[in-house]
């Protein structure tokens, strides 16, 4: 047995057991892993992408592509069980060890991109847009191409010139061979190259690759959402923190006063509103009565307009006159409240 473990160890290459060995000290290091999906990611895109990444995360991850069988050997030498991660394990794949959380590495990799050129068969995620100007094409057959994509040309100075800016393709369109050949020509790289997580492995918890995609807008608007049904819970218990208070105060001030209006509690503060109340529930009685508070001898009192300032100065009668109205009207008002509660 022991021979037979000789025999297998001589067979490792010595880069792999060097590779397993780094990888188990990242797995151990580093609270977060990434996997990444490099299927169709050409090379040359993949290094531009992961000097981008490279800037954007600093010291505070670890990029290494390498092969899954690794990978698996590294976080079983590292304690951590590989079996939830196993169906993602298949292709080629880049690992980010890091201490950020995943879903900030999510969202750098969603803002980091590279551009490729035009494939036949392949899906732009963008509108393709050919500018206006000189082509550097020399007049022949491609100019039946530019026909056949509708892209309006002139001949001028011995070369081919695009009339004027024109989309050849929206999101969503497949690139036709033609139009690869045009834009290649041209020196245009429409396809956006992005690197697109496939799961990550956060202390223990595995959370799938499509939710690690946050919907900033809807986020916020959800967390704004909960931030307000907070406040208002707070208001309704009086919870006693500075931005609670300071629309718990005048919301109880406000109940305070309707709550002694309808009970009938007289301060220097409420006796305005109080009376106000009172005058109103003996008119709108009296509404309701209709002929019957005719019977009953009572008649409703209107309170006389006064005037902010008079146009000339009142004589002393018809000052004298006034007042007396005044003080009938008042004796009006308290004979019909005595009439209508039997005081």
């Amino acid at each position: 047995m022991a021979a037979a473990q000789a025999v297998r160890a001589q067979r490792i290459p010595e880069w792999k057991v060097k590779e397993v060995k780094e990888l188990t000290e990242l797995a151990k290091k580093y609270r977060t892993i990434v996997l990444v999906d490099l299927t169709r990611v050409p090379t040359a895109q993949l290094q531009k992408l992961k000097k981008k990444l490279a800037k954007k995360l600093g010291d505070k991850a670890v990029m290494r592509v390498a092969k899954n069988t690794l990978f698996k050997i590294a976080l079983r030498n590292a304690g951590i069980d590989p079996t939830p991660l196993e169906e993602y394990l298949t292709g080629t794949n880049m690992f980010i060890f890091t201490e950020l959380n995943p879903y900030e590495v999510a969202l750098i990799l969603d803002k980091t991109y590279t551009t490729a050129p035009a494939k036949p068969g392949a899906v732009t995620e963008t509108e393709i847009v050919i500018p206006a100007g000189d082509t550097g094409f020399k007049p022949g057959p491609i100019m039946s191409v530019f026909g056949k994509l509708k892209i309006p040309i002139r001949v001028q100075g011995g070369t081919i010139w695009v009339a004027k800016d024109s989309t050849v393709a929206k999101p969503g369109d497949t690139i036709s061979p033609e139009l690869a050949s045009v834009l290649q020509k041209l020196g245009i790289e429409p396809l956006i190259v992005k690197l697109k997580p496939k799961v990550a492995y956060d202390e223990g918890v595995v959370i799938p690759g499509d939710q690690l995609r946050l919907d900033l807008g809807e986020y916020r608007s959800n967390v704004a959402s909960a931030h307000m049904t907070a406040l208002m819970l707070g208001v309704e218990l009086g919870y006693p923190e500075p931005q609670v208070m300071e629309i718990a105060l005048p919301i109880a001030a406000r109940r305070a006063l309707a709550l002694a209006i309808e009970a009938g509690y007289v301060t220097d503060e409420t006796a305005e509103y109080v009376i106000r109340a009172a005058i109103a529930r003996v008119y709108a009685v009296i509404a309701s009565l209709g002929d019957t508070a005719k019977e009953l001898g009572i008649e409703p009192v209107s309170v006389p307009a006064v005037e902010e300032k008079p146009q000339k100065e009142e004589s002393k009668e018809e000052s004298a006159e006034e007042e007396e109205k005044k003080e009938a009207s008042e004796e009006d008002l308290a004979a019909g409240l005595e009439s209508l509660f039997g005081m």
